[in-house]
């Protein structure tokens, strides 16, 4: 009987040692599980729309934007500049504008009916001008000390410091879009399906390629060309000779200027798809259905891609995935691409729209986390008792 109790008792002490040794794995297992587990992904941020500053003065051109200012042309032969963070008007000069401004070294270079010139971006105070009565077809561009016109068959490039014209290309067509630099490099978009690279320094042709439809914004980097065209095709072109490196169909006419990072480009065509594609090889990364039509190229703050549209909301979508971030309602249509820049404490961007009572409204949009910036006191667009003339 004792060797029998003996026995059950060690088959007790074996259950009890098995149990345990059974809850303990069972504990260290659900641990390891628990840590494994990744938390649950935080919300999108959304956007919110901080204020909104009305502006009586009826736009001409659409605005130029340098970091967080901003530069509008009026109808009744003024150029403002006001601080985006806050709304307040900080010069006010005479300028019949009748293109967009271009911005670049402290200076905004503007055109008017019979000159082109240039303007200190921080009083207003003028630093050239130059007679000049050759129409435009599309927009200034600077870049690198470069500043560059397109005519109707012509690229002229200026030296921007002083207006100096340096040379001048027939190309044999109006451009389709404002011409890109990069590098040492000027890319201009033919009318004629063509893209024309000129040396920079000199306008010597270095390549052209002809490509399909009629083409959209292009953006140049130093080794890759991005474009779209209404052949319902994206292009990646190389920039040492012009070959296509890659091209994706989509449903529809590519819309506006292309953004990168580094990792894709982003582009919005007239499908309603937002696509985001591997820079160099050309796959698919992502696509995302838009319940917009959009009217121009998306836009990138930090890790959000906002994309506007014919109806008056802007749409935001996180850039890894395509995931919606969040929209925000403004006034109008709007008067010029939504322009992102750094706030205090985080980016935001500042979003100029037409009113429809002729004038127009400056709008600040944040993420909904942010705190607020105070705005200017909301009063009519008007010059400051101590204008730059």
């Amino acid at each position: 009987m004792r060797k029998s109790n003996r026995y059950y008792t060690g088959v007790r002490n074996a259950r009890t040692t098995i149990c345990c040794s059974a809850l303990a794995l069972t504990l260290t297992c659900t641990a390891t599980i628990r840590a494994q587990t990744p938390p649950s992904p935080l919300p999108p941020p959304s956007l919110r729309a901080v204020w909104t500053i009305p502006i009586e003065a009826p736009l001409r051109v659409p605005p130029a934007f340098s970091e967080d200012r901003g530069y509008f042309p009026f109808g009744d032969g003024r150029i403002e500049a006001r601080d985006l963070a806050t709304g307040a008007v900080l010069w006010s000069v005479d300028a019949q504008v009748v293109s967009q401004p271009a911005v670049g070294d402290g200076l905004l270079f503007f055109v008017e009916r019979d000159a082109i010139g240039a303007r200190r971006q921080h009083d207003g105070a003028l630093v050239w001008r130059l007679p000049f009565a050759e129409p435009l077809a599309a927009p200034l561009v600077w870049d690198n000390g470069w500043l560059v016109a397109v005519s109707a068959g012509r690229v002229l490039a200026f030296r921007a410091s002083d207006g100096h014209l340096i040379w001048r290309r027939d190309i044999a067509s109006a451009p389709s879009a404002k011409p890109a630099l990069a590098a040492d490099r000027v890319y201009v978009a033919a009318g004629d399906s063509r893209i024309v690279a000129l040396q920079v320094e000199t306008g010597a042709l270095v390549w052209e390629r002809r490509l399909r439809g009629v083409l959209s914004e292009m953006l140049a980097l130093d080794d890759r060309l991005y474009v779209g065209s209404d052949d319902n095709f994206f292009y990646c072109l190389g920039t040492k000779d012009g070959e296509v490196d890659w091209r994706w169909r989509t449903g529809a006419d590519v819309v506006g200027l292309p953004i990168v990072d580094d990792r894709a480009v982003y582009f919005v065509s007239k499908d309603n798809v937002l696509r985001g594609l591997d820079r160099r090889s050309g796959n698919q990364i992502w696509k995302r259905a838009l319940p917009l039509r959009p009217s121009g190229g998306p836009v990138k703050v930090r890790e959000t891609i906002v994309v506007s549209g014919v109806a008056p909301t802007l749409r935001a979508f996180l850039a890894k995935d395509g995931t919606p971030a969040g929209d925000v309602a403004t006034e109008g249509e709007l008067a010029a691409a939504p322009h992102a820049f750094e706030g205090a404490t985080e980016p935001v961007l500042a979003v100029v729209t037409r009113t429809l009572t002729g004038g127009a409204a400056l709008t600040l949009v944040t993420r909904a986390s942010d705190p607020p910036p105070t705005p200017a006191t909301p009063t009519a667009s008007a010059p400051p008792a101590a204008a730059a003339r």
